[in-house]
């Protein structure tokens, strides 16, 4: 595996940024922490501003890797393992990957046919194989659909407000009935697209893509 140098202040923000998901993992779990009251601790964090933060950054880095992209490589996947999206059909998914998400879990609109709930999707139709999901035609329209996800994603973080954010619990469709506060609940919803921005970065050099761990972070 190739190995990435990183310099002091890297290693500082990724310890931190570490540190920050430990903390919001063990405050939305924990009834109290060190004694404070759950109202006190809840406080602390401004879900507003870090998901705002978070919305900014993640999708910046991710049109950056877009850019890298070439047209003529939609249909290209791994070549071992199976499952793989195809290229276009990651760029597609990461389009839909967060704001979308972020809309349904708020309004309870997920996208379906009229009468249709997602509760009673069955599994292999909430997660259906790579070889079912659609695909962009080309980079640039990839990139039209990232913003205007974007845009969705910062509108319901506004509309939510900073209350609902910390103190509104709610059940995600895939979570099992365990309920959490909805800033965490969409903030997990920008850590997907995150998490396929890490998935895009890893096809980019698979083909050969000088890309490194700058071109990773932002």
């Amino acid at each position: 595996m190739e190995r990435f140098p990183l310099g002091p202040a890297l290693i500082h923000y990724v310890e931190c940024v570490f540190a920050l998901q430990s903390l919001l993992r063990e405050a939305a779990a924990t009834p109290k922490l060190l004694g404070v009251a759950d109202s006190a601790r809840r406080i602390a964090v401004n879900w507003t501003e870090f998901l705002k933060r978070e919305i900014d950054t993640t999708y910046a880095t991710t049109v950056r890797l877009m850019d890298k992209v070439d047209a003529g490589q939609l249909a290209w996947k791994p070549a071992s393992g199976s499952n793989w999206m195809t290229l276009g059909q990651l760029l597609k998914h990461m389009t839909e990957g967060c704001g979308a998400g972020m809309k349904g879990l708020v309004t309870g609109d997920w996208g379906l046919p009229e009468g249709k709930r997602i509760e009673d999707l069955a599994p292999e139709e909430m997660f259906p194989p790579a070889e079912k999901l659609p695909m962009v035609t080309s980079v640039e329209q990839a990139k039209r659909l990232l913003l205007q996800d974007k845009t969705a994603a910062l509108r319901v973080v506004e509309e939510a407000g900073e209350q609902d954010l910390c103190r509104k619990e709610i059940t995600a469709p895939w979570s099992a009935g365990k309920a959490d506060p909805l800033g965490w609940q969409l903030y997990q919803m920008v850590a997907h697209l995150d998490r396929h921005k890490s998935q895009l970065f890893y096809y980019l050099k698979l083909q050969g893509k000088a890309v490194g761990t700058l071109d990773l972070w932002g």
